[in-house]
C-alpha cells in the first residue's frame, strides 16, 4: 500500500502501536497482547485511528467489546510440516459482501491465466469505478472494479438523476462503446476478460502516459493534441452503429444528449454553485429565466448533424501511446458515458480541458485544424453553425463543472477540485462571448457578475 516493498515493518509488541502514513491512507497496526485492559485500547488513539484510516490489530480478542462490526478477521493456523500457513478469511457487517466482491476477482483472474497475479491499487477520479493494476510474469493487465449502481431517487417526471442524464450504471456501455471505438479505429483499452455480472473486466494496460502529464513536460501542447484534434475529426466520418454489439448476443443503444439531459447538467450551477455563491437557494425566476435561455439554444443544436459523443475526452482519460501512428496514438480509457449528440461536444472537452490550461492562441489554431479537415470531407459543413455549437455546448459544459466541482467539495469531501474553478469559468466567461449567446451572457451578468467569475483569457469568441 505504501509503495514500498522494502520498507521496515516493525512489530508493535512494545509500542503498542505503529502508525504509517502512505499515499492512499494511514494505516495503524496496534498489537493488543499487552494490554491488561480492553479500556487501555483509547489511550492510544483507537477511536481516532479507525475513523482516519485502515487499522490492523494483533490479539484481537483482548478487545472484543471494542471491534467494529464491519471488520474482516484474519486467522492463520500451522499446516503441514509446520513451515506452512492455513489462512481463512471472515468477513463482518459490510466486509461480508467486500470478501465475497474478492472471490469474484480472484475467480475472474484463474479464468484468464492470470492466477496469482500481484495487484496495486490505481487512483481513479470521481468516479463509482475501482481499478488496479495486474502483474504477472512480465505481463500487465487492469482491473476494473464497477459493481452494477442503484438507481437514485426520481427528481423529475419519475426519473433518478442518472437516467435523465444518461449516467451509465454497469459495464455493459463500456464493453459496448469500446469495441465499436475501436471499430472506427480509435485506441481504446482491448477487453481481456471479463464478468458482465459482477460488473468485473479485464483490460488491455495503456500505460500511465496521460495527457495531463505530458502536456506539462513539453515545450508545445499542440504535439499531443494535433493527433487528439484529427481523432474527432476521424470519428465525425464514422459515426456510431444503431446497435452497439456485446459478447452475450445482445446490444446496446446510445442514448441522445437531448435537451432534458443537457439542461439537468446545466442546472448543476444553480443547485450546487449558487448556494455556495450566494447563501440562498436559486429563486423560481432565476432558476425558470436560466431554464428558457438554454432551452432555445438547445433547440438550435439539434440542427447540426449528430454523430459520436464520447463526453469526458480530456486530459486525464487520454493517453499517449508513442508507440502507434496516426491517431492511434492517442489511447482513450473513459467513454462509458457516450452518447449520440453534437460533436462539437468533444471539441470543447480538449479544447476547454477544466484540469488543464489550454491558451486562447491554441484553442483556435485547434478549432480551426478541426474545421479545414471536416470541410475536406463534408462539402456541408458550416464552420459559422459549428462555431456557434461550440460555443453553446462549452457553456453548458462548463456551467456543469462549475455545479459539479462545487459538489464533489461539499457533499463528497473533495477540495481539490476547487481549484480549478478560476479556469472553468474563464472558459465560460470565453463561451459567453459569443454573439449568438446574449442572452445567457445577460442571465450570468444580472445573477453571477464578472466580479464571482474569472474575465476571459481573451474576449474575442470563436467565430
Amino acid at each position: 500500500v505504501a509503495g514500498a516493498p522494502c520498507e521496515e515493518v516493525p512489530s508493535p509488541t512494545f509500542t503498542l502501536v505503529q502508525p504509517y502514513a502512505t499515499a492512499r491512507m494511514a494505516i495503524f497496526h496496534f498489537d493488543c497482547y499487552r494490554l491488561s485492559d480492553a479500556s487501555g485500547i483509547e489511550e492510544l488513539g483507537w477511536s481516532e485511528a479507525l475513523s482516519d484510516g485502515l487499522v490492523l490489530v494483533e490479539w484481537p480478542e483482548r478487545i472484543a467489546d471494542r471491534l467494529p462490526a464491519d471488520r474482516l478477521e484474519v486467522e492463520l493456523t500451522e499446516c503441514g510440516n509446520g513451515d506452512l500457513r492455513r489462512l481463512a478469511l471472515t468477513g463482518f457487517g459490510t466486509w461480508r459482501g467486500r470478501l465475497q466482491r474478492l472471490r469474484a476477482v480472484v475467480g475472474l483472474l484463474d479464468r484468464a491465466n492470470w492466477g496469482g497475479a500481484r495487484l496495486s491499487h490505481l487512483q481513479g477520479d470521481a468516479s463509482t469505478r475501482a481499478y488496479a493494476r495486474v502483474r504477472k510474469q512480465g505481463r500487465e493487465c487492469i482491473l476494473m472494479d464497477w459493481p452494477r449502481q442503484p438507481d437514485g431517487p426520481a427528481i423529475r417526471d419519475g426519473l433518478s438523476y442518472s437516467a435523465i442524464a444518461h449516467i451509465a450504471e454497469d459495464v455493459r456501455p463500456f464493453i459496448a462503446v469500446a469495441e465499436a471505438l475501436r471499430a472506427a479505429g480509435v485506441s481504446t483499452p482491448k477487453i481481456l476478460a471479463h464478468d458482465m455480472e459482477r460488473g468485473l473486466l479485464l483490460l488491455e494496460d495503456l500505460g500511465d502516459r496521460v495527457f495531463r502529464d505530458e502536456a506539462a513536460a513539453r515545450e508545445s501542447q499542440a504535439d499531443i493534441y494535433g493527433p487528439a484534434v484529427d481523432l474527432l475529426v476521424s470519428l465525425r466520418r464514422h459515426g456510431p452503429p444503431d446497435r452497439l454489439a456485446l459478447p452475450d448476443g445482445s446490444s446496446y443503444v446510445l442514448p441522445d444528449y437531448d435537451a432534458a439531459t443537457l439542461m439537468i447538467e446545466a442546472e448543476l450551477i444553480l443547485d450546487w454553485f449558487w448556494p455556495a455563491l450566494h447563501g440562498t437557494d436559486c429563486p423560481a425566476p432565476a432558476r425558470a429565466a436560466f431554464r428558457q435561455a438554454w432551452q432555445r439554444q438547445f433547440e438550435h443544436l439539434w440542427r447540426q448533424p449528430v454523430g459520436w459523443v464520447v463526453r469526458d475526452f480530456h486530459s486525464p482519460n487520454l493517453i499517449w501511446l508513442a508507440d502507434r501512428d496516426g491517431i492511434s496514438r492517442v489511447g482513450v480509457i473513459d467513454f462509458q458515458d457516450a452518447l449520440r449528440g453534437p460533436p462539437a461536444y468533444d471539441l470543447v472537452s480538449l479544447l476547454q480541458d477544466a484540469r488543464l490550461d489550454v491558451p486562447a492562441a491554441l484553442e483556435r489554431r485547434l478549432f480551426d485544424q478541426y474545421c479545414a479537415a471536416s470541410t475536406l470531407f463534408d462539402t456541408t459543413f458550416d464552420s459559422s453553425e459549428f462555431s456557434r455549437a461550440y460555443a453553446v455546448l462549452g457553456a453548458q459544459r462548463n456551467t456543469k463543472i462549475l455545479g459539479i466541482f462545487v459538489r464533489l467539495a461539499k457533499r463528497d469531501g473533495k477540495h481539490a477540485y476547487l481549484a480549478h474553478l478560476p479556469r472553468v469559468a474563464g472558459y465560460l466567461g470565453r463561451n459567453l462571448c459569443h454573439p449568438d449567446l446574449a442572452e445567457l451572457r445577460d442571465w450570468y451578468d444580472r445573477h453571477m457578475p464578472p466580479e464571482t467569475l474569472e474575465e476571459p483569457e481573451e474576449p474575442a469568441p470563436l467565430q
